[in-house]
């Protein structure tokens, strides 16, 4: 796995958390996703270890 690719799949897993974080402080609501925010933040993580070394 390239570095490039990498950096994408750890952006993605930010940009995970900081949707849920910010549907968490209702700044941003999105209804779809309100039921998985516990799925959603264990996928996050699952993409960090996978592009972590």
């Amino acid at each position: 796995m390239s570095q490039r690719t990498r950096s994408v799949i750890k952006l993605i897993a930010v940009l995970v958390v900081l949707l849920l974080v910010l549907g968490e402080l209702s700044i941003v609501i999105i209804p779809a996703i309100a039921a998985y925010k516990f799925w959603l933040m264990v996928i996050a993580f699952m993409l960090v270890l996978i592009s972590s070394k």
